[in-house]
């Protein structure tokens, strides 16, 4: 049990037997009456998505869940094989757990893992990866980097769009939450 005001991003919260990931909150104290705590919540299994408005100091089931850093494997055609660097432990997770992380994750890179009693709850990756474009069309003469932007496809097979300047060959940043372009990488 925690109280709401207690609430964090990327916390879980159990509600009605459900596990919920908390993406969002904010203390709100209106003019009249007592003070709530908005939040954004994704359910764990479905991706289902909410709000759910919370009284302050109010009381709420946290889920424990065990966060683990495993180095991602290969995919074996029913699941992503991760390994837990200090145990040496393989475990399968299904793809619609991984969900749309599998097209920011290359072999032997390292990911966290969530578990809820034995149960991988989903896998949260850095921020941005860096990642090598294996197609794009040239650039053309007088392509700067104000200009528009082009497909191109990354090696995970992950669609972005990037500047026109930009070449088939060459590593790029990519912001694994939104799939945006971040830069180029330069050794």
């Amino acid at each position: 049990m925690a109280s709401t005001n207690d609430i964090k991003n990327g916390m879980v919260l159990d509600l009605d037997g459900q596990l919920w990931q908390v993406l969002w909150f904010q203390h709100h104290k209106p003019g009249k009456g007592n003070a709530v705590v908005r939040t954004k919540i994704k359910n764990v299994l479905t991706g289902k998505t909410v709000d759910k408005t919370f009284n302050s100091d109010s009381k709420v089931d946290t889920a424990t869940v065990d966060r683990s850093d495993m180095q991602y494997l290969y995919h074996d055609g029913t699941g992503f094989v991760f390994m837990d660097m200090t145990s040496y432990d393989q475990i399968v997770i299904p793809d619609d757990i991984v969900g749309d992380a599998k097209d920011y994750m290359l072999e032997e890179q390292m990911a966290t893992v969530a578990t809820h009693q034995g149960n991988a709850l989903f896998i949260e990756l850095p921020a941005s990866v860096e990642l090598v474009v294996t197609y794009t069309e040239p650039g053309l003469q007088g392509d700067r980097s104000t200009g528009g932007t082009k497909p191109a496809t990354l090696e995970t097979g992950k669609q972005i769009q990037v500047p026109l300047f930009l070449s088939q060959g060459e590593k790029v940043k990519v912001d694994t939450r939104t799939g945006d372009y971040l830069g180029r990488v330069t050794n």
